[in-house]
């Protein structure tokens, strides 16, 4: 049961006279680290009857077997002493190969098509597929599906790493369309389908027509039709697309929607949380399932909706991608996740739901602190309400500038910083303490930094503004096969950028192979690396060299 706020805010006061009086909350934190965490009592105890690939899982373990295959620790007899130290043994005992009875990840049979086969029901797929790669596979899978070398794949340039990736294995060339964005956040949106806003009029001359399908009639008098759509619902900081208009467009042209659907495993399960997007109409969804539910990291599933697909090549083509030695630890914490949500699907989220609109009411009326929330973006349905963005920018903070005081003062660790926000997920595991914790290290910031002034500089740029001069001279498969060259990063401006360059989290190039680097965007990744961000992609992580083509 959640507190009552005045206990909440107890707490709050609690935490923050430890602060005040030097007593340090990341050091607090450590000593209590080593304490027993507490497990509700929906999940403590064993279930009547356990998920397919976990029994399956649970009774080959316990055999009493004289193990003459892989892996090398031998079911942990083996295992190197200082990760045992770490975790204990019985992980190891429970990592096991593709052995008969635990059945064939690419040719499932038996435990396995059992577990896929529940979660598609679950999830209202006509067939799902458990991920050992991550989401990122997911999405290469049905790209690589649906569009082959030549293909055009309509997709918002803001797309996730893994989008490029897959053009790359595919050979589908990019139709870019612009997201919605808010400049006072640095922040993008989603996409449009059949209506935009004004200044998206302006900016990108959609003449009120939608982005999807302008994109689409665009391709058609360019004389190629469009193998697929792809769309990012929920995005990281929770902003969802209204799909089911993408879909009807879609289907119109008999065109496939795909959505990375990464941060919107939960989506549906509670009244409050916005419809997934296989309710909306989407063809193929992708969910990392370790995100909000509670798998294990690098654990997703795929989700399948529509009879035009090809399934076969959904499969073939995750054979290529996926390892032929998959974890069943992963596979069996899917089916796992999976029970779990099935046991209180309409009621596993309200206490989260509850506690995440606490936390943001209080979060709200500390000064200088602002809640992105609805309808910060017009033209988008939703918000998922476990998402809580917070701007510090009127406290003369950068994101960066201010989850570093946090985590260091306060032993708060968020899930996404940005040049003018901090983003907190709030889950199943999420506690009152955890979030009088935040408010408390917030209202720390806004009684030390107010008086500060809004930084000017924190505003003269954003990401949104390298996107207006996008120009691709090479595809991103041919720019990926191209030779290339180390230059200086002045010496970058005008050339064709050999390497995908981005922020990470949330892993969303700024520059893509085969584009030009223009002046703005070379700034921005600059000003990034300068409050922090850690940027992935380049071989030079500093940016002080980029890799070009040789074109």
């Amino acid at each position: 049961m959640l507190l009552p706020t005045i206990v909440l805010q107890e707490r709050i006061a609690i935490e923050l006279g430890k602060t005040q009086n030097g007593t340090g909350l990341k050091e607090h934190t450590r000593s209590v680290v080593s304490e027993n965490i507490s497990i509700p009592d929906s999940q403590a105890g064993p279930s009547t009857r356990l998920p397919p690939l976990v029994s399956a899982l649970k009774s080959s373990a316990e055999e009493n077997a004289a193990s003459f295959h892989f892996p090398g620790h031998n079911r942990g007899r083996a295992a190197p002493s200082s990760l045992t130290r770490l975790i204990g043994t019985k992980p190891f005992l429970y990592d096991l190969p593709e052995l008969p009875e635990l059945d064939n990840l690419f040719s499932p049979e038996g435990a396995i098509l059992d577990a896929q086969r529940q979660a598609a029901k679950l999830f209202g797929a006509s067939e799902t597929w458990f991920l050992v790669g991550g989401t990122t596979c997911g999405i290469q899978a049905a790209v690589m599906a649906t569009c082959s070398p030549g293909d055009t794949l309509i997709l918002p340039r803001n797309s996730h790493i893994s989008a490029i990736s897959a053009m790359v294995l595919s050979g589908a060339l990019p139709k870019y369309i612009l997201p919605e964005y808010d400049f006072d956040w640095d922040i993008a949106g989603g996409i449009t389908a059949s209506q935009a806003s004004a200044w998206q009029c302006e900016i990108i001359s959609t003449h009120l027509r939608g982005q999807v399908e302008r994109a689409i009639e665009e391709s058609e008098t360019e004389g190629q039709k469009a193998a697929a759509v792809f769309a990012t619902s929920p995005t990281y900081h929770g902003i969802c697309t209204n799909l089911r208009d993408i879909s009807q467009l879609c289907h119109s042209y008999k065109i496939p929607l795909i959505v990375d659907e990464a941060h919107g495993a939960h989506l549906g399960f509670h009244p409050k949380l916005p419809c997934s997007a296989l309710l909306q109409g989407a063809d193929l969804a992708v969910q990392s399932t370790h995100k909000v539910l509670c798998s294990l990291t690098q654990s997703s599933m795929l989700h399948l909706s529509a009879d035009f697909i090809d399934r076969e090549r959904i499969s073939r083509c995750l054979q290529t991608l996926q390892s032929t030695s998959p974890s069943y630890l992963l596979l069996a914490s899917l089916d796992a996740a999976r029970a779990q949500l099935s046991e209180n699907p309409k009621t596993i989220f309200n206490e989260a739901v509850a506690l995440a609109a606490e936390a943001k009411t209080l979060i709200s009326k500390i000064p200088g602190v602002s809640v992105f929330d609805f309808p910060s973006f017009s033209s988008f349905p939703a918000i998922d309400p476990l998402r809580i963005t917070v701007g510090v920018w009127e406290l003369g903070l950068s994101g960066f500038e201010a989850d570093e005081i946090l985590y260091t003062d306060y032993g708060v660790i968020s899930e996404l910083v940005g040049t003018r926000s901090i983003t907190f997920a709030i889950n199943l595991g999420t506690c009152e303490e955890h979030v009088a914790r935040l408010v408390s290290g917030l209202r720390h910031l806004s009684e030390t930094f107010t008086t500060r002034g809004m930084k000017g500089t924190l505003h003269d740029f954003g990401c949104f503004e390298t996107y207006k001069d996008i120009r691709m001279i090479l595809s991103p498969r041919e720019a990926f096969f191209s030779s290339k060259r180390k230059v200086s990063a002045e010496e970058s401006l005008g050339e064709i950028c050999g390497e995908l360059i981005c922020p990470y989290p949330p892993g969303i190039p700024l520059v893509i192979p085969g584009e030009i680097i223009t002046e703005g965007a070379l700034n921005y990744m600059l000003q990034m690396r300068s409050k922090g961000a850690v940027i992935s992609g380049a071989a030079d992580p500093l940016l002080s060299s980029i890799v070009v083509c040789n074109v």
